[in-house]
């Protein structure tokens, strides 16, 4: 992929200017690195990928593996990824610098990124209600069975000692009123 894109870097800083870890780098003692890479065009990608095979590198190395000192372990490993998060700034950045170019030469090309975008955020959103939707149709059904089970008792007599009594006295005609 690297090498795909390796004329899209124009701006960068010449190959060997960003030392990327390898064995007897500085504050980086012995890391292994994979493939040996070719000094002559690096990309911000190359240095990208090197930048994380020494992060890993630093953390599985036999140095740090069987190393005594911790404070020199973290130096290390902190020096790793400060490069690894620098190199990320620096390829974010080149990015960028891409979309605001794309942005100014074809305007058109951003609103209709921008459309794309929002019809896709529609159509999961539209997504996300149908399937909230389903769920609150299966829990009305739920509650309506529910409900529907609770119905049937409540035409019984309710168990009781006292429910024969009550059952017989709501059979009796009301009570003659006194007058006063």
């Amino acid at each position: 992929m690297a090498s795909s894109i390796s004329g899209m870097f124009p701006g960068q800083q010449p190959p060997g200017s960003h030392p990327v870890g390898g064995p007897g780098a500085p504050g980086q003692p012995g890391f292994p690195m994979g493939a040996p890479r070719a000094q002559g065009n690096n990309t911000l990608v190359d240095e990208l990928e090197a930048s994380f095979e020494a992060c890993f590198a630093s953390l599985v190395s036999q140095d740090y593996v069987n190393g005594t000192d911790q404070e020199e372990i973290r130096t290390g490993v902190d020096q790793c990824i400060q490069k690894f998060l620098d190199v990320a700034r620096q390829t974010e950045c080149f990015f960028l610098q891409k979309r605001l170019q794309l942005s100014v030469q074809k305007p058109e090309q951003v609103v209709k990124e921008d459309v794309s975008e929002l019809r896709n955020e529609l159509q999961r959103k539209e997504l996300l209600v149908q399937k909230h939707l389903a769920k609150l149709h299966h829990w009305q059904q739920v509650l309506e069975d529910v409900s529907g089970q609770h119905r049937k008792p409540t035409d019984l007599p309710p168990p009781g000692p006292l429910a024969f009594l009550e059952q017989a006295s709501a059979n009796l005609p009301p009570a003659p009123l006194k007058p006063n």
